[in-house]
């Protein structure tokens, strides 16, 4: 399988952990993280989103695998 940051993303939630798009940029250098999990949502995988405060007080989608949270 080619390594794609779809598939990166999607292993990345598989694992249980969180995901912003800052934290795509940064970890895979994906600009478009919402096409990106959208293509995962398409594919199957269940995908939730809640917003989380900034230290700056801005709010931006983090997204998770509900069945795979970590705590």
């Amino acid at each position: 399988m080619t390594v794609t940051q779809k598939n990166e993303i999607k292993f990345h939630l598989k694992m249980g952990f969180r995901i912003t798009a800052v934290d795509a940029l940064d970890k895979f250098g994906c600009f478009r993280l919402a096409a990106r999990i959208k293509e995962i949502k398409d594919e199957g995988m269940e995908v939730d989103k809640v917003m989380v405060k900034t230290i700056n007080g801005t709010h931006v989608a983090q997204y998770y695998n509900p069945s795979k949270v970590r705590t």
